[in-house]
């Protein structure tokens, strides 16, 4: 059985759901942020820059930049209430509306009796946003800190800006716990591009839709009809009763991932398909899978259920 997104109606779109420019802490413009995505060859972008005070709380209005065969999606990255270690929340929304109200957040610190960080992503989500908890790794996130936030849709599992600012890009152990504990996430790879150091176009999302539209996209992304990657495709992903097929472009390893050490890997040169058994994942109510090709390079499935 193919995991539904691969055979429901549309094609992929390729985007960046966490960018930053001059509207906060980033080194362009607006305009040239997308620009330079669209020059990439990226089909979306989500604009998101910190939706704090210092900056005017900006919600950009990128519907400008739109044109054929390259679109925007409006959105932020929010801040609010403390985490275990004291620093402020960090959340990625996209999809908000651009009257979104502000809460009490002046600057990058916690204050006293603001909105929580659960109150915060409730209320994007009721907004219509989809919402990531952002770099856990990065944020020194805490699994009491992560099970908090109970309206997210997904975990950021890799943030390029983490990995080549301060080689802390990783959101996996934080997921799969979660997972563990039942929780319904899907996983999202984004750049966080400030474009002050080569922090853009390492990680991104490829969406089935049937349209390169705002509503579409988010409509997909909310019914987790997307993959994330650095460079690999999964081309297609069947759960059988007893063993997983897995259809990627050419890859030296197909792994296979589930609760607890439930892991198997199959490895190889130039594979294009990968079948494994699943005994190892009897008390596994869930699998996901990465591909990975002869770069190093990943790509990363959403979780499958299936039990």
């Amino acid at each position: 059985m193919s995991t539904a997104f691969f055979t429901t109606p549309g094609r992929f779109f390729r985007g960046n759901l966490h960018t930053h420019s001059t509207r906060s802490d980033g080194v362009l413009p607006p305009d040239e942020v997308c620009r330079r995505y669209r020059a990439e060859g990226y089909d979306f972008l989500a604009l998101t820059d910190h939706f704090v005070g210092l900056y005017g709380f900006p919600i950009t209005d990128t519907t400008g930049l739109r044109d054929t065969g390259f679109t925007t999606i409006l959105g932020a990255e929010v801040h609010s209430g403390a985490m275990a270690n004291g620093e402020i929340w960090h959340l990625v929304a996209v999809g908000l509306p651009p009257d979104f109200t502000p809460g009490d957040v002046p600057h990058f610190g916690p204050v006293e009796g603001q909105e929580s960080a659960a109150d915060l992503a409730r209320r994007c989500v009721e907004a219509g946003a989809y919402v990531a908890i952002a770099h856990p790794q990065w944020s020194g996130l805490t699994m009491e800190d992560a099970r908090l936030i109970e309206a997210a849709h997904a975990v950021e599992v890799y943030n390029h800006g983490c990995a080549i600012g301060c080689d802390r890009p990783d959101g996996f152990h934080t997921l799969d716990l979660l997972l563990t504990e039942g929780r319904r996430l899907n996983l999202i790879a984004t750049d966080d591009a400030h474009f002050s150091e080569p922090d853009h176009f390492g990680g991104w999302v490829m969406v089935k839709s049937s349209a390169n539209e705002p509503q579409a996209l988010l409509d997909a992304l909310k019914a987790g009809h997307f993959y994330s990657s650095q460079g690999p495709e999964i081309r297609d992903i069947r759960v059988h009763a007893t063993h997983i097929e897995v259809d990627c472009s050419p890859a030296a390893a197909i792994i296979v991932q589930g609760q607890g050490s439930a892991a198997r890997a199959l490895h190889g040169a130039s594979m294009t398909t990968g079948r494994m058994e699943l005994s190892r994942f009897a008390a596994s109510p869930w699998l996901r899978v990465t591909v990975v090709d002869r770069a190093g390079r990943r790509a990363w499935s959403n979780p499958v259920w299936v039990n």
